[in-house]
């Protein structure tokens, strides 16, 4: 029963847009009107809602993937750990407050690994990734540099975390994440592969 109510916290949650609430608080307006992908996360939020809404649209998505994975790792966990990582971004992804559209769901991706702390891999691993593919060997637009990441982040886990629970866990925000990349309305521009040296 505790794991269930771990799951579906992270999940409803996940569901609250928050760069929709705090464009709505702050600007009165839907932030995600006029861009390029519709898309209500932290980009966006701070493109058309100022810095003040995108900082706490960045700290409340990371907040919300954080809190119900480094809550339940409290007590021993069960086999369901991996359904508890995986819960918040599900719920930002498809969102029941949203009738199921919602944002790409890296923010909260990081806040469901960073509540793994103190096992610091899997969060460092995604930032390793993300870091390197914008600024070393920068892959551009961003949606291939997300799909690659986040690919390259599910190979590393199965070698870096101690309980395969998290790398399930993790490749099920991957598939997800990479559906809702592949069905974004987002114009895709062709894919460009440069070295930091060729810059």
């Amino acid at each position: 029963m505790r794991d269930i109510l771990f799951i579906l916290a992270g999940y409803l949650g996940g569901s609250i847009l928050f760069a929709r609430v705090f464009g709505a608080i702050l600007k009165r307006k839907d932030i995600t009107e006029g861009t390029r992908d519709g898309n209500p996360g932290t980009a966006n939020a701070f493109a058309k809602g100022g810095f003040l809404c995108g900082a706490l649209t960045l700290t409340f998505d990371l907040l919300k993937g954080f809190l119900p994975v480094f809550l339940y790792l409290r007590r021993e966990p069960s086999a369901l750990l991996a359904l508890v990582i995986a819960a918040p971004v599900l719920g930002h992804i498809f969102p029941v407050f949203f009738r199921f559209r919602g944002g790409k769901g890296i923010a909260t991706t990081f806040g469901c690994l960073l509540g793994l702390l103190p096992m610091y891999q899997p969060a460092c691993a995604l930032a390793f990734f993300f870091i390197f593919f914008s600024l070393v060997l920068r892959i551009s637009p961003h949606f291939y540099r997300t799909l690659v990441t986040y690919l390259c982040t599910e190979v590393a886990l199965f070698f870096l975390a101690d309980s395969f629970s998290i790398w399930i866990g993790f490749t099920v925000i991957s598939l997800t994440v990479t559906v809702r990349l592949l069905t974004s309305r987002e114009e895709k521009a062709a894919l460009e592969v440069k070295p930091l040296w060729m810059h």
